[in-house]
């Protein structure tokens, strides 16, 4: 059974980076075919994709995103990582880590078989 954990800061202020980990267990990150995923829910929104990297490290980002996002692993310890510059209000959301079959997919049902519990983090002064 594979299993997902997220873990950083649930408050960051406004500016600051806001940077989280995925601690993987039950499966590897670099298994053929495998895409690793963030993917955030603001209050009163629906998820929106961030980023995924595949298991060889390959990286993608939403193009929305993109100029604030980073995602990179640490293959030895099974996690994978977000950071976000920049940091505004708008931030503040529940962030997920998933593990998906497609890059980018939006079908949540249908793309991704295990998701994180997700961690709440706050952008705020």
């Amino acid at each position: 059974q594979v299993q997902l954990k997220e873990s950083g800061p649930g408050l960051v202020k406004p500016s600051q980076t806001l940077s989280l980990k995925c601690t993987v267990s039950g499966g590897s990150i670099t298994a053929d075919t495998t895409w690793w995923s963030w993917i955030r829910q603001a209050p009163g929104k629906g998820l929106e994709w961030m980023g995924s990297m595949a298991y060889d490290g390959s990286i993608y980002y939403s193009p929305s995103l993109k100029s604030r996002t980073s995602i990179s692993r640490d293959t030895s310890k099974n996690q994978f990582s977000l950071q976000l510059t920049s940091a505004t209000p708008e931030d503040t959301a529940v962030y997920y880590c998933a593990r998906g079959s497609v890059m980018g997919s939006t079908r949540w049902q249908e793309d991704y078989d295990y998701w994180g519990p997700g961690t709440q983090v706050t952008v705020s002064s």
